[in-house]
């Protein structure tokens, strides 16, 4: 138990219980749920998981699409009584799952119909610590029977003479073990207490203006930070949700007529599907309906800016940059506000008067209100250094991590976020890239996402990945993966007039001497650079699979010059 003035993430059932009881907070299809009916659903749930034994600091991991009201109601039942829950990735193998359970060692899996190949394997590749085994859905009895598993109804039924409870908490005051993409590596479980998911909410509602009249579609999967921390956001505001299982951008769209959406939130793949999904004539629509756009994930290209505001003229479109172990987003930037017609420009003005000079590097613009920043240099360097933050929203530990020593640790020092960057006089915050993924070249340190930024300028660019190739010289050796915009053609000669004269016409001279014009310093210029004819890799958060991108340019170096 514990003093009930600590934040709590069910503290939000009261308000919807309330303020919201006969209206509707869930839409799955054709299915509808009153605030009323959510809440005791919510408690029918947690009543039904006490009966059956689930205790304070147990783990719950949750495998499963974004499964209507259900997903909801399993996060804030295993809150409610005091555990944790560990959402998987349903996109992952068995394998990568039965790794991620025997590091967190859970009493209960919970999963639906994305995981019907994991039945047979967990009765031959069990994970110890398991004790129930649940369908979130309702599946035949003939299937819970072969199986030997349980349901939510199941559950739910068992409570209905339970006496009421009270939330609790977990130790620590832990309530999600969300784990990171895994893009350089095995995912780490990052433990995110109620505190942090609270405070991150208060932030989205304060800077985005998320409140109770908001209909929010469920874009992100609920096993990333982006999708929770946006699903706790809308239940503390007692916003409608409306859940479809997995982004596709056709069910999105009619979604969104279909419920008049006001929010959402995207990753530059999401965003890119539905503009290129409303380009057919037939599937054009102006939704006018949506108010507020976050990305997050990556920026979004000037094209995919142009793009969303001609899908979603009355919106509001900012971007988001943070990670898991912030739980979600540290600073935020308006890209177009239609009630104030802002754009953002690569010019940023302080205050009203005092222009300060774009700096080579992406703005991702001011922190959050309760967001510390500091920029630690290395070896002398003044103009970029490595991003630090503390605050109420930096997570608990690593899973791994002993709790005392990761405490001591997280009050003595700043979180290093293992991003590179600046904060400019306005308090702008400036990415130079990653840390971790600094190309070495001619001694001189360059950032992809640097050299990426100037290329995304070129008028006939809709895409372009910078990766670091081994070499005997230099070290590495910059090279530019570019995708075309359509109608726009690859030149394989050395043709160095310049766009203007060659309006559809781009090739490596070209672009090198388009880096010049933008004053890119001249070791970071591409020595190489490939036409890439189909969509770059990328995780299922929408960021670029650089591993992959650096390993096929390498297994194409010698095929110059060459189409990937």
């Amino acid at each position: 138990m514990g003093s009930y003035s600590k934040p709590h993430i069910c503290q939000c059932l009261s308000r919807i219980a309330t303020f919201k009881r006969n209206s509707v907070v869930t839409i799955t299809g054709n299915r509808e749920k009153s605030g009323e009916q959510f809440v005791e659903g919510v408690l029918s749930l947690a009543r039904g998981l006490l009966q059956l034994g689930l205790c304070n600091g147990h783990i719950v991991a949750i495998s499963a699409f974004n499964s209507s009201d259900w997903y909801l109601e399993w996060l804030l039942a295993v809150a409610w009584v005091g555990g944790i829950v560990a959402p998987l990735n349903y996109r992952w193998s068995f394998e990568e799952a039965r790794l991620a359970m025997l590091t967190i060692m859970p009493v209960m899996l919970v999963t639906d119909e994305s995981c019907k190949n994991w039945y047979s394997k967990l009765h031959t590749n069990g994970i110890p610590s398991l004790r129930w085994h649940v369908s979130m859905a309702s599946p035949s009895s003939n299937f819970t029977k072969i199986w030997n598993i349980l349901t939510t109804d199941i559950l739910k039924q068992q409570s209905a003479r339970s006496p009421p409870v009270t939330y609790s908490w977990a130790p620590e005051g832990a309530v999600i073990i969300c784990f990171t993409s895994g893009t350089t590596g095995r995912p780490k479980g990052v433990v995110i207490s109620h505190s942090a998911l609270i405070v991150q909410s208060l932030a989205k509602i304060a800077i985005v203006g998320y409140g109770e009249d908001d209909v929010y579609l469920h874009t992100a999967p609920l096993c990333h930070i982006g999708g929770l921390s946006s699903a706790i956001t809308m239940l503390i505001v007692g916003a409608c949700h409306v859940l479809i299982p997995k982004f596709e951008a056709k069910s999105a769209l009619e979604a969104m007529e279909q419920h008049r959406v006001t929010s959402l939130i995207t990753v530059p793949a999401i965003m890119a599907d539905l503009i290129s999904l409303t380009s057919v004539p037939e599937n054009w629509k102006e939704r006018d309906s949506v108010n507020k756009i976050l990305n997050g994930g990556g920026g979004l290209s000037i094209e995919l800016r142009e793009g969303a505001t001609k899908i979603f003229p009355r919106a509001k479109l900012l971007s988001a940059y943070g990670m898991t172990e912030t739980s979600s987003s540290l600073t935020f930037m308006t890209l177009y506000d239609p009630m104030h017609e802002i754009t953002s420009q690569p010019l940023q003005l302080c205050g009203k008067t005092k222009p300060v000079h774009p700096r080579q590097g992406v703005c991702v613009g001011k922190p959050a209100p309760h967001v510390e920043l500091l920029i630690r240099f290395d070896h002398g360097s003044s103009e970029a250094g490595r991003i630090l933050t503390r605050g109420p929203h930096l997570m608990l530990r690593y899973w791994d991590e002993n709790p005392e020593k990761a405490a001591d640790c997280m009050n003595e020092v700043w979180l290093d976020t293992g991003d590179f960057g600046s904060i400019d006089d306005c308090g702008n915050v400036w990415l130079m890239g990653r840390t971790n993924g600094r190309i070495k070249s001619g001694g001189e340190n360059i950032f992809p996402e640097e050299v990426e930024v100037i290329l995304a300028q070129c008028p006939g660019v809709t895409g372009v990945v910078v990766v670091g190739i081994p070499d005997t010289r230099l070290t590495e050796m910059v090279v530019a993966c570019v995708r075309l915009r359509e109608n726009w053609q690859w030149s394989h000669e050395n043709c160095t007039h310049s766009i203007k004269d060659k309006e559809v016409l781009l090739s490596s001279d070209i672009l090198q001497n388009f880096c010049r014009e933008k004053n890119l310093t001249g070791f970071k210029i591409p020595k190489k650079l490939f036409l890439w004819t189909r969509p770059f890799p990328v995780t299922t958060t929408g960021k670029i699979k650089r591993v992959e991108v650096r390993r096929e340019v390498m297994s194409h170096m010698q095929l110059l010059p060459s189409n990937l």
